[in-house]
C-alpha cells in the first residue's frame, strides 16, 4: 500500500486531504523537524512539503522507497533536482502550470503591498501612530503616479505587477529576453537601461544559474538616484552584500524584500547582515517569504496539487483507477 507523508500539514486544506484519501493510501501528516523527517522516511513512497524543508541528497538517501516529492510551489530551489532525478524520483510542483497559475495573485499583491509600505513609510508611520506621536512631516512619502516602474521578468507575476502599475498611472518598463512583451508596457533591451530609467525596480525571475546574483554591484551602479528595489522572487537573485552597500551608500534609498539569500538555512538568518540592517533602519523592509501565504492561494494550490498527485499515481499504476459507481 502506498505511504504518503505530509511533513508540513499545518492548516492543510481539507478538500486536498479528501482527494488524497481516495487513493487508498496510508496518509500520515505530522509537523516534523529535519531530524525527525530524516528518521521517518525509510518506508515513505510520497513526500509532501511546502518551503520548510530542503529535499537534498541526504534526505533522498534516507528514503529508499521514495517515488515522488510534491511541493505546491513554482520555485524549486528547495529541491535538489539532480539528486531527485538520479534516483528517478518524480518531482511534482506548480512549475509550468500556466493556466492555473494565472488565477493565483497572492505574490503579485504582496509585491504591491511592499512597494506601498516602502514608498509611503507605512511601517514607521504605524509605529509612530501607535505611540501617540503625530508628526506627519517626518512621514512624507512618494506617490506612485508619474514615477517609473521597471519590471525584471515579464512572466505571470511580472505582467500582473505591470497591470497594477498601470492602474496607479505609472510608466511601466519591462525586461525579459525570453518573453515577447506586449504593447501595454515598454520593453527595454538591457537591465542597465531599465535601472537607469526606473524609480522602482521589481524582480520576478526564477532562480537559476543565469539569475543567481543577477543584481550585483555593477548593476546597482546603474540605478538612478532615489530608486528602490522590490524582490518577491528568490533571495539569491540579489547579491546581499551589493544590496547592503547600495543601501548604506545611498545609491538605493530603500528596498523591500520577501526573500533573502540563505533563508533556507535557518541558522544563517539570525546574523544575516540584511536583517541586522533592517532592524536598525526604516528603509529596508523584510518579510519572511509570505508572498504566496494567503488562505485562498494556499488552499487552491494544495487542492490543485492533490488532484495532480492523484492523477499521477493512477497513471503510474501506483494505485488502481477508481471504480465507477453503478
Amino acid at each position: 500500500m502506498l505511504r504518503i507523508l505530509n511533513a508540513e500539514p499545518d492548516r492543510y486544506d481539507a478538500e486536498a486531504r479528501a482527494t488524497l484519501g481516495t487513493l487508498g493510501a496510508v496518509f500520515d501528516d505530522r509537523t516534523l523537524s529535519r531530524k525527525e523527517l530524516l528518521d521517518s522516511l525509510a518506508n515513505i513512497d510520497i513526500l509532501i512539503i511546502r518551503l520548510g524543508h530542503r529535499v537534498d541528497r541526504e534526505m533522498i538517501d534516507a528514503a529508499p522507497e521514495l517515488k515522488a516529492v510534491v511541493s505546491a510551489t513554482t520555485g524549486v530551489d528547495h529541491l535538489d533536482l539532480n539528486a531527485i532525478q538520479e534516483r528517478c524520483i518524480d518531482a511534482l510542483t506548480l512549475r509550468g502550470e500556466t493556466e492555473f497559475l494565472r488565477t493565483i495573485t497572492a505574490t503579485a499583491e504582496q509585491t504591491w503591498a511592499l512597494l506601498l509600505a516602502l514608498r509611503r513609510k507605512l511601517i514607521p508611520a504605524a509605529k509612530m501612530g501607535a505611540s501617540g506621536e503625530w508628526d506627519r512631516e517626518q512621514m512624507r512619502g512618494h506617490e506612485m503616479r508619474g514615477s517609473t516602474l521597471g519590471i525584471v521578468g515579464y512572466g505571470r507575476l511580472g505582467s500582473m505587477v505591470a497591470r497594477y502599475g498601470k492602474a496607479f498611472e505609472m510608466t511601466v518598463l519591462a525586461y525579459d529576453p525570453y518573453v515577447l512583451i506586449d504593447g501595454t508596457v515598454e520593453a527595454v533591451g538591457t537591465l542597465e537601461e531599465l535601472c537607469d530609467r526606473s524609480d522602482v525596480i521589481s524582480l520576478h525571475v526564477p532562480l537559476n544559474e543565469e539569475t543567481t546574483h543577477l543584481f550585483d554591484s555593477d548593476l546597482f551602479a546603474h540605478c538612478r538616484p532615489g530608486a528602490v528595489l522590490i524582490n518577491t522572487a528568490r533571495g539569491a537573485v540579489v547579491d546581499s552584500s551589493a544590496l547592503l552597500d547600495a543601501l548604506q551608500s545611498g545609491k538605493l534609498v530603500g528596498a523591500a524584500l520577501d526573500v533573502v539569500e540563505g533563508e533556507l538555512i535557518a541558522a544563517s538568518l539570525h546574523d544575516h547582515p540584511l536583517l541586522a540592517y533592517a532592524r536598525a533602519h526604516d528603509n529596508l523592509i523584510i518579510t519572511p517569504h509570505i508572498g504566496g501565504a494567503t488562505f485562498e492561494s494556499m488552499a487552491r494550490t494544495e487542492r490543485f496539487m492533490a488532484r495532480k498527485l492523484a492523477n499521477h499515481c493512477r497513471r503510474r499504476g501506483w494505485v488502481p483507477e477508481p471504480r465507477e459507481t453503478e
